[in-house]
């Protein structure tokens, strides 16, 4: 039986971008994951064991956030590479880092990358 976790709208103040500001201003970056695994056996024994400790996943985009990358495609594809590594039995995975008013000629509110399998 396949389940569906998500962590959503996740927030971080990090250093990712091309423009010299970006790397020293910062800006502020929203992350949400969802991934589906087989975790029914937690549901009769509420063991932490038998499901994917959401707080460990969180400290790994916490982690790969708080290094600075020009592109929010880096950031996205490390976080990926990390969660699937660390998850094996996740069958499959979503993650979306969008960057939070982007430095372009106009009024945006995120521009956003969507990486999954």
């Amino acid at each position: 039986m396949q389940t569906s976790i998500k962590l959503k709208n996740m927030q971080f103040f990090a250093y990712h971008g091309v423009l010299p500001q970006e790397k020293i201003a910062g800006n502020n970056f929203v992350v949400n994951i969802e991934f589906t695994a087989d975790v029914s056996k937690s549901f009769e024994t509420d063991n932490m064991a038998d499901t994917i400790n959401y707080a460990t996943v969180y400290d790994l985009v916490k982690a790969e956030m708080s290094v600075p990358s020009e592109l929010i495609e880096h950031v996205a594809g490390r976080i990926f590479s990390k969660i699937k590594k660390s998850f094996p039995q996740i069958n499959v995975l979503e993650v979306r880092v969008a960057k939070l008013n982007p430095p372009v000629s106009g009024e945006v509110e995120a521009s956003e990358i969507i990486v999954r399998d």
